[in-house]
């Protein structure tokens, strides 16, 4: 999966502080962005877990750079690809339609 793919899927995670859900667990979700835009900073933990996801992503005059920290790039696309966003006010459970 290319680079322009993982930025698709960060887009969809908004800037700033949020939580959701991957493989029925409830994690914390932060973006940031620097550099006008050209660099963008990801993180996610598992609330009340070890797990964590984290990556930088750049963009150069040529090229668009997926930095995985400490793991693979394999497993930060397939949390980018199945994560699901808990929308504000919502709970986590069946209930909410989340899981």
């Amino acid at each position: 999966m290319g680079n322009s793919n993982a930025l698709k899927l960060l887009d969809k995670i908004p800037l700033g502080y949020s939580t959701g859900v991957y493989l029925d667990k409830k994690y914390g979700l932060t973006k940031s962005t620097f550099n006008n835009g050209k660099s963008l900073k990801f993180y996610a933990k598992e609330l009340g877990g070890k797990d964590f996801v984290s990556l930088n992503y750049y963009i150069t005059q040529d090229k668009e750079l997926l930095k995985p920290c400490e793991m693979s790039e394999q497993k930060v696309m397939h949390f980018l690809r199945e994560v699901k966003k808990i929308p504000e006010g919502k709970n986590y459970g069946p209930e909410s339609g989340i899981i």
